[in-house]
């Protein structure tokens, strides 16, 4: 059922090893322009939820070693590794992008769904309007608010309040651009 909505362009509200979050089928342009307005950002910062290396190497240009190991000792985890993007990418969005964000949450849900898919979920965190929360973490309540939007809510429980740790390993140097849950 979730793979077949996602497969017509629909939303789905998942969990993840850090926050719940938005995904939507890749190759559906609908679903990528539903995820934009969805997060009130013009252009978000999507992530590829997948279900292994193996996977997300199929989006990504040229790993070398030192960033492969990263990969294998980083994931499954509560991390987004920004490495440079497969040509591929730039399609999906109609842009010139040249990075993508890449997870593999500890989560077997989220790297199910992504198998089953058979391949990444594109993907923005779900944030909260209150000024004192950033995350919404009940999935009930992410159902209430968005029920005309999505078109499933997985509840895997009350989730977490803190993000993935992004670094970003495009440049020479691996960068810290967000600290979060993951330590490093």
């Amino acid at each position: 059922m979730v793979v077949d909505q996602l497969k017509n362009g629909g939303l789905i509200v998942f969990p993840t090893d850090t926050v719940y979050a938005f995904g939507g089928d890749l190759y559906q342009p609908r679903a990528i322009e539903r995820l934009i307005k969805l997060s009130g950002k013009k252009r978000p910062d999507f992530s590829f939820i997948c279900n292994d290396i193996a996977q997300a190497q199929e989006y990504t240009a040229g790993l070398d070693t030192p960033v492969f190991k990263e990969m294998k000792r980083l994931f499954p985890g509560p991390y987004t590794m920004i490495v440079n993007a497969a040509p591929q990418v730039a399609r999906f969005f109609q842009t010139n992008k040249r990075t993508v964000g890449i997870r593999i949450p500890d989560n077997a849900i989220a790297r199910a769904i992504a198998k089953a898919l058979g391949h990444p979920i594109i993907s923005t965190s779900l944030h909260d309007e209150d000024v004192i929360l950033d995350y919404i973490t009940d999935p009930r309540e992410i159902e209430q608010r968005f029920h005309s939007q999505i078109s499933v809510v997985i509840d895997g429980g009350v989730g977490g309040n803190m993000p993935s740790t992004v670094i970003d390993y495009t440049k020479d140097e691996p960068l810290l651009v967000r600290e979060g849950a993951g330590t490093w």
